[in-house]
């Protein structure tokens, strides 16, 4: 069976990500390989105004989300190839922790050391942090208000007293421990939370509220609707139209 032509266009992208290769399913599966890559490599990317790194993070995020390991060890060669620096890649491992679960992580973070252990990097990286055990809830808390502002002071008000420890964990933990890191800007730490949420599914209101936290920090709706367009081949149409509907809920044309 003939492979089918891939336009000029998805050749040049998928080899901007990946010089030099070509899948293995082009030649068990030329039709789907062929429908995907005219698709995703071609016709997607022209939707996107994101720069190509700030693009392949987002799907980096997203496979880490979508618990498909395999996508994410493909996408992590790609990273590399476009510039995406090992602390940022380990960044946006570390930034998943809270929001996907370290049970689910840390077989991402072993593929990603043997990788960079078999590329000569050296493990472990600089540190990041910029807490420590007696400054990360407050620095956590004031970075939560400046991102989500007066909805932080509401949920530790109606909070039930036996659950108050769950909004002191979001702030001494989610963002005390990892959003105050170094290695990516807040900026970029919302976008991929963004991802992550609604490559997860489910998440519907955690997903409109880091809608109104990306407005905050300078992601608007043209941003995140491009991220929904750029993850939609990882992530279906069930979870985009899910991600679509929020956005436009949220920030009403």
């Amino acid at each position: 069976m003939n492979k089918m032509t891939l336009t000029q266009r998805a050749v040049e992208n998928h080899e901007e990500l990946f010089p030099g290769h070509e899948s293995k399913l082009r030649e068990t599966d030329p039709e789907l390989i062929g429908l995907f890559d005219n698709w995703a490599f071609d016709e997607v990317i022209r939707q996107s105004k994101l720069e190509t790194k700030i693009r392949v993070m987002m799907i980096l995020a997203s496979t880490i989300a979508s618990q498909t390991l395999s996508e994410y060890q493909v996408m992590l060669g790609a990273a590399l190839n476009v510039g995406v620096t090992p602390i940022e890649i380990k960044e946006i491992l570390y930034q998943s922790a809270p929001y996907v679960g370290m049970a689910k992580v840390i077989d991402f973070l072993h593929a990603t050391n043997d990788v960079f252990q078999k590329k000569g990097i050296t493990l472990p990286l600089e540190g990041q942090s910029t807490t420590t055990p007696e400054t990360r809830h407050e620095k956590g808390l004031a970075l939560q208000k400046a991102i989500f502002g007066e909805m932080i002071e509401r949920m530790y008000e109606q909070s039930p007293k036996n659950q108050l420890h769950i909004q002191e964990f979001l702030s001494s933990n989610c963002f005390g421990d990892y959003y105050t890191r170094r290695g990516l800007d807040i900026k970029t730490r919302e976008l991929l939370t963004f991802a992550m949420l609604i490559s997860l599914g489910g998440c519907e209101p955690q997903v409109m509220g880091h809608i109104q936290g990306n407005v905050r920090v300078g992601n608007n709706k043209e941003v995140l609707l491009d991220v929904v367009t750029q993850l939609l081949p990882y992530i279906g149409y069930p979870r985009t139209l899910n991600a679509l509907r929020c956005l436009n809920e949220v920030l009403a044309a």
